[in-house]
């Protein structure tokens, strides 16, 4: 197997048949934990908790919480089967709100349901399981593709800033943004990382940062508010962000302070692209204002790790993400090939064929 094939050195998902183990990305990097999840409750948690994120991962993830509850109703009566999937369908679905991912897996396995519904219970739960892991080849597929689709990009001895984490950690492996340069950098390139911390959960610094170093990848990490200086000062060649939905349109949801990057990258004609699965793109949501963005609670952003460094009583806001137009973006890129604008034209071909 060569090294443009390979997985990472770590397994976001294992899937176990029977329980699904997820990497617990809020102990990174500090210590490698695995959480066990045995139904859709439990997967739901973990997505609602910042166990798993990153919007391919979250798919898979709740993927496979689906099949877990089908497993675990597969004695039961037809009546009772169908219950406890809806139940599941609405707990997942529930869990996160921005990321179309989630939804689009589980459109999947509830066409997997339908087209298993002559079965008995056990068919169902067996049809659901393999529809899962489908769902996760799909994407390991897609990241591979999209690196090397993405490679093309990026030349020789790139400084690449990337923001929050689209990375293995973020998809069935591999990764979005990440993958890109794994990719690049198996072709030969010599390409170096500048990650943002990625306030206020800290994937860039925590998770981005400790993937690139297991990849012996370099990487500088900066605070969010350094990118414009680096910028200015010529120290980056090209951005590389991932994405957790693409409006019909172009426009882009990704994790906040994605759009002040767009902004920057402008202002100093730097190529700003997005990497991300064709499982992204959303033809039923015109534009980027038309995306439900995610607030999270207020202890997020007063301090972390159980340290608060805000004042008490002060008002917080706390948005997930943020809305990046079309037309602040280079290119996107996925793994049917790069597509450019005007992107209401070329994303509703890429995706209907």
């Amino acid at each position: 197997m060569n090294a443009s094939s390979e997985p990472a050195a770590f397994l976001t998902l294992r899937w176990l048949g029977d329980a699904l183990e997820l990497i617990d990305q809020r102990k990174l990097p500090s210590r490698v934990e695995y959480v066990r999840c045995g139904d859709a409750a439990q997967v739901a948690a973990a997505i609602r908790d910042m166990v798993v994120r990153g919007a391919p991962a979250i798919g898979c993830a709740a993927a496979f919480g689906v099949a877990l509850e089908a497993r675990a109703a597969a004695g039961s009566s037809t009546v009772e089967i169908e219950h406890r999937l809806a139940a599941a369908f609405d707990v997942l679905a529930r869990s996160r709100p921005t990321a179309v991912n989630l939804f689009w897996a589980l459109e999947r396995m509830k066409k997997a349901r339908v087209d298993a519904s002559a079965l008995p219970g056990k068919g169902v739960a067996a049809a659901l399981a393999e529809e899962a892991v489908r769902i996760y080849t799909e994407d390991l597929d897609a990241n591979f593709a999209i690196g090397q689709a993405g490679a093309e990009l990026v030349p020789d001895g790139a400084r690449v800033m990337t923001h929050c984490n689209a990375g293995a950690l973020a998809t069935a492996g591999h990764g979005t943004a990440l993958g890109v340069i794994r990719s690049a950098r198996d072709q030969g390139k010599r390409i170096s990382v500048i990650a943002n911390e990625t306030r206020p959960f800290l994937q860039g610094a925590r998770l981005t940062a400790w993937e690139l170093v297991q990849e012996r990848i370099p990487v500088t990490l900066i605070t969010d508010s350094m990118a414009g200086h680096l910028m200015q000062q010529g120290k980056v060649d090209m951005v590389i962000v991932g994405a957790d939905r693409v409006a019909a349109n172009g426009d882009v949801a990704n994790k906040i302070g994605t759009y002040t990057l767009a902004v920057l990258a402008s202002r100093h004609g730097i190529p700003f692209y997005v990497a991300a699965p064709v499982s992204t793109i959303d033809l039923g949501t015109s534009n980027g204002s038309a995306i439900p963005i995610e607030e999270r609670k207020a202890d997020e952003v007063t301090g972390y790790g159980g340290i608060r460094w805000a004042a008490q009583g002060v008002e917080v806001r706390n948005p997930a993400f943020d809305v990046t137009p079309a037309e602040l973006v280079t290119a996107l890129i996925t793994e049917r090939g790069v597509v450019r604008a005007p992107f209401a034209a070329t994303l509703r071909r890429l995706v209907e064929g």
